[in-house]
């Protein structure tokens, strides 16, 4: 079993950008991670990042046919993007929404996610513990034979 793993805007800047909000653990890190969790549960994963909406689009698009799910930080896009929230519907792959951050104790229009009603499930607010988080819930609903929002 593969996972895909989506970063969206401004990820890539995680362990120097707004460091109180997000932590100083980096991307690199947390990918890190995800592979030796991965690894501990018998999956692999497959990460990705970009700045551009489209290109997390069409790698959605690529990878469908080869991963069971997606763990997805969609970053801003999570509040403004309509065609995301319709590539991860449109592929047919359950997959879980994630944030570093306690995205409801933020900004009023952080509070607001196109994507948390098609998901299987949100882990939001413990740092880079939120990927790990998501995808052991995920492995664990696969496993299940569960892949709808509940």
């Amino acid at each position: 079993m593969t996972i895909g793993v989506l970063h969206g805007p401004n990820l890539n800047l995680l362990g120097r950008r707004e460091p109180e909000v997000y932590g100083r653990t980096t991307l690199g890190e947390i990918d890190a991670r995800l592979i030796e969790v991965a690894a501990e549960l018998g999956v692999a994963v497959e990460a990705f990042q970009s700045n551009a909406e489209g290109e997390l689009i069409d790698w959605i698009h690529a990878q469908a046919d080869r991963v069971a799910g997606f763990v997805v930080n969609a970053g801003a896009y999570t509040h403004t993007s309509v065609a995301l929230r319709d590539a991860l519907v449109g592929v047919g792959r359950p997959f879980v929404e994630v944030h570093l951050s306690n995205v409801y104790a933020r900004e009023p229009f952080r509070r607001r996610s196109l994507l948390a009603p098609v998901a299987v499930g949100v882990v939001t607010g413990f740092g880079a513990e939120s990927y790990v988080l998501g995808l052991i819930g995920l492995v664990r609903r696969l496993r299940e034979g569960g892949s709808r929002v509940e």
